[in-house]
């Protein structure tokens, strides 16, 4: 029904689909469990499919040249590293154990299913960003290994339904007398504190929403320009090429440098992980539209295998090096969570549990898991890639 060259409809159709999909989440508690991200790409799926929408036009890659680069720094305004080290505390080490599973997890995965799953090298890299980091690694990492459409739409059915499964057994685990027997449980559950972090109460004025799309602008045109300059560049040696010629890689460091470096500037910027968060959702929309639901149903069992791996690697690793080493079971559940979901849903956890003292920590590791999470992508997903010569 909508042509592919009609700009303004489509623009209008992505940003309001986003939206409509941030209030159900917001609204109705069947849709905050399926989360809005998931509905936006349901939803952009089903009007394709039906043809309401096309499967593709110019306007979905001006959110692939734009909208998905300008969220990562946005998001990243808070990556103070030095306030992350002092104010997370022990569940920062905590939160190390379980991004190591993940990554041991990508690898056992990898290796028993890389025959059967096309796009692997990419794949691999969508999924490790993001159980490390969040959705925006996800992002980052289909845009920079350049993952088909009908795959990625694959991977995100499986991997939220996959999440949905995985933040239910943390929710559970802490009940269970075995893990009670066998893990310190010292936080007490308090009355869940409705402020997760100060920042919140602070009044966004338009000097902020300025502010902070010009400097996620510059970042990114910055990152672009040396990555282009980096990797046509004859002169340097081909591992400083791929590192440096990774736009990912230059927009992740220069706004982290920029939060550790100048944290009252970037720490004083309201508004920018909200607008972030939207521009997340947008990609969730064009990831649906040419999503193929035939091909999702045949591809989203396997890659829910590969993926469940991970995640249960991710759990057995954090659980026996936080028994090795005794941090609490509380401790070792919201880095677990801060992993495989982000901060949001970390935090989310900590405070319907009452764990007060963890809310904090559990922002600060999930939003550093975003700052390493395309580093480790990147590197996994080139070292296994040549090892296994995958595609």
């Amino acid at each position: 029904m909508i042509k592919p060259d009609d700009t303004l409809t489509l623009w209008t159709f992505l940003v309001g689909w986003a939206a409509i999909s941030i209030w159900l989440e917001q609204k109705y508690k069947w849709a905050a469990t399926l989360t809005g991200c998931m509905i936006a790409l349901l939803g952009a799926m089903a009007l394709a499919n039906l043809g309401v929408v096309p499967v593709d036009s110019p306007v979905y890659d001006s959110v692939w040249g734009y909208v998905v680069p300008l969220a990562v720094p946005l998001l990243l305004f808070d990556a103070d590293i030095r306030r992350i080290w002092k104010e997370s505390g022990r569940t920062f080490v905590a939160f190390h154990f379980a991004a190591g599973g993940t990554l041991l997890g990508t690898c056992v995965a990898t290796f028993l299913f890389y025959r059967y799953i096309p796009e692997m090298r990419g794949i691999l890299a969508m999924l490790c960003g993001s159980y490390i980091g969040g959705s925006m690694n996800l992002a980052a990492m289909k845009d920079a290994f350049a993952v088909s459409p009908e795959m990625t739409g694959a991977v995100i059915v499986a991997d939220n339904f996959l999440m949905a499964l995985y933040f239910f057994a943390l929710m559970i685990v802490p009940t269970l007398n075995f893990f009670r027997r066998h893990y310190p449980m010292p936080y007490k559950a308090a009355v869940p504190s409705p402020v997760a972090d100060k920042k919140e109460k602070k009044e966004r004025s338009l000097l902020d929403i300025a502010a902070s799309a010009a400097v996620a602008f510059f970042i990114v045109t910055l990152s672009t320009k040396l990555a282009d300059a980096v990797g046509g560049s004859m002169v340097l040696p081909r591992p400083a090429r791929w590192i440096f010629g990774q736009k990912y890689f230059l927009i992740t460091t220069l706004t982290v440098l920029g939060a550790t470096l100048f944290p009252k500037i970037f720490g004083a910027l309201q508004g920018a992980r909200e607008i972030g968060t939207f521009f997340i959702h947008i990609f969730f929309v064009v990831i649906g539209v040419p999503a193929s639901l035939s091909m999702i149903l045949n591809r989203s069992p396997l890659l829910f295998a590969y993926a469940g791996t991970i995640v249960l690697v991710n759990m057995a690793v954090t659980l026996g090096l936080g028994k090795l080493f005794k941090f609490s079971l509380e401790e070792l559940m919201v880095s677990c969570n801060a992993t495989i979901g982000g901060p949001t849903t970390a935090a989310a956890m900590a405070t319907a549990k009452g764990w007060n003292g963890l809310v904090v920590p559990a922002l600060l590791v999930g939003i550093w898991g975003y700052v390493i999470g395309n580093y480790a992508a990147l590197l996994t997903a080139n070292y296994l890639g040549s090892l296994l010569n995958l595609p």
